[in-house]
């Protein structure tokens, strides 16, 4: 079997709201994938369904050829959204607790435990007690906690939130290194350049419904290149020209879209006169703007 995850025409309600909509999913094996969506969107609900914490009211899932998470939970490692850690246990205790957990014996998840905190980093502080970590430093941890036991299926709820950028870069190299080795890794964000610069495919759910997925390639196929522009100054002056179907204006940054036969020479020429151009690139668009086009946040019109 080449899928780690099959999800088929599985709904959840809770009362008389639909949570997760008809969805249908399957997710290979040895990849990153990204479940992607606002907040509310139904990305925890559907991760939560997959490790058998909640049930489906319709429709199937399969994990790992299982039809019950429950049965093989060992072989998975879950990192749930609202996460924390024992204050008072020293790093190389409690990650070596989580091991126990899911059934190693004393021995061999001490080890495991001591080996994957030098791997990391974190050998110094196999010792030193949980209250003393950083944010970042606690997340980490948390993530060895998951992996101890070796678990084929990785599934991590919004690990990035709120690290600082060190961190976030620390938490891609984790999950980059787990996909090296062999493991699924399914993580959940609302931040698209997470997702972008590290996932293999691509879920985005919206309001419970699928919007697209797929890989990064096919998720922006077919949808309209734009100008990715570096530059200094106030880009003010091109909202009001026609021939603009859409700027996405961060400051220093942005993507800007064309109506259809505009020439992006022109809008080069007013450009040059009028702000600092540090990169003018034509490109596929941002996986922030096909979000935005998906969701209907902000009109084509």
């Amino acid at each position: 079997m080449n899928e780690a995850i099959v999800i088929e025409n599985v709904t959840k309600r809770f009362g008389d709201v639909v949570a997760v909509n008809d969805l249908s999913l399957r997710v290979p094996k040895g990849c990153i994938y990204g479940f992607l969506g606002p907040n509310g969107a139904g990305k925890t609900t559907t991760i939560r369904m997959i490790m058998s914490i909640f049930y489906p009211d319709e429709g199937t899932i399969t994990v790992l050829g299982n039809p019950d998470a429950e049965r093989i939970k060992d072989r998975l490692g879950y990192l749930p959204e609202e996460k924390g850690l024992y204050k008072k246990m020293k790093l190389g205790e409690i990650v070596a607790y989580f091991g126990r957990l899911k059934g190693m014996d004393k021995q061999t998840s001490k080890s495991r435990a001591e080996n994957l905190l030098k791997q990391y980093n974190l050998g110094e502080w196999i010792d030193k007690k949980c209250e003393a970590l950083s944010k970042g430093m606690s997340q980490k941890v948390q993530i060895l906690g998951t992996i101890v036991h070796d678990p084929e299926l990785v599934i991590l709820d919004e690990p990035f939130s709120g690290l600082d950028p060190v961190n976030v870069e620390i938490m891609r190299e984790v999950i980059l290194q787990m996909k090296r080795e062999g493991r699924t890794v399914i993580f959940s964000t609302h931040i698209m350049e997470q997702a972008e610069q590290i996932c293999d495919f691509i879920f985005l759910i919206n309001k419970g419904v699928k919007v697209l997925d797929g890989t990064l390639a096919q998720v922006k196929a077919g949808h309209q290149r734009g100008i990715l522009l570096d530059y200094d100054g106030d880009l003010a002056f091109l909202k009001s020209n026609h021939g603009i179907q859409r700027i996405n204006d961060s400051g220093k940054q942005a993507e800007i879209f064309l109506n259809e036969g505009v020439d992006p020479q022109q809008i080069l020429a007013r450009l040059v006169n009028n702000v600092v151009i540090r990169r003018f690139d034509l490109r596929e668009p941002s996986l922030h703007e096909i979000f935005i086009r998906a969701v209907g946040g902000i009109s084509d019109e």
